[in-house]
């Protein structure tokens, strides 16, 4: 009798999730078409599914991105983190000397995720330009990385950044790293 009401137990289980997948595969495709409104499927998924959702989500507009920005990263137009330089471009100062400027994150990753950039690029739209001219700019990064660290009380715990490339999703060619930190930093990154 336990193994009948079992077997009926996990058969009803598995026709509700089967249910709820094809609703989730119908609701999310005309969404994504017009609007991204994933309250109407929350009730659908456990938690930890509908964070997946939202990363994947997520990961798609960062590739996305970063694929548009690698078009136009031999341009020497000026970029984003340029109109910050120049206070053209309001933003949240954490940090700021002669070479760099590091600031708050506008999408953060973490409770504490910090960008640095180099006032002057020099020619150094990603770490694949490096050339050992710059050495003394990138020795700074690592030196302000730990400033900043300090400033936001991560010293204990914190991961640097480097994204290079369409591959790791570089949004602005303009050599930047990222400092977060804030909570507990899991391994493997990405």
């Amino acid at each position: 009798m336990v193994s009948t009401t079992l077997a009926a137990t996990s058969f009803s289980l598995l026709r509700n999730y089967n249910a709820n997948v094809r609703a989730f595969a119908a609701n999310v495709r005309a969404p994504l078409q017009h609007s991204t409104n994933y309250n109407s499927i929350n009730f659908l998924l456990p938690l930890h599914s509908r964070r997946s959702l939202s990363r994947v989500s997520v990961t798609n507009n960062e590739e996305a991105a970063a694929k548009a920005a690698a078009l136009n990263a031999g341009s020497e137009a000026p970029t984003i983190f340029d109109k910050i330089i120049a206070k053209e471009i309001p933003s949240s100062i954490v940090y700021e000397d002669e070479k760099v400027l590091a600031f708050r994150d506008i999408n953060p990753q973490a409770p504490v995720h910090v960008l640095i950039i180099p006032k002057f690029r020099d020619g150094l739209t990603t770490l694949a330009k490096a050339e050992a001219r710059h050495g003394d700019i990138l020795g700074h990064f690592l030196c302000a990385s730990k400033i900043v660290a300090e400033k936001e009380g991560i010293l204990d715990g914190l991961r640097v950044v480097i994204n290079n490339g369409p591959g790791a999703c570089q949004s602005v060619y303009h050599l930047h790293l990222h400092v977060l930190g804030g909570r507990q930093l899991k391994w493997p990154p990405g």
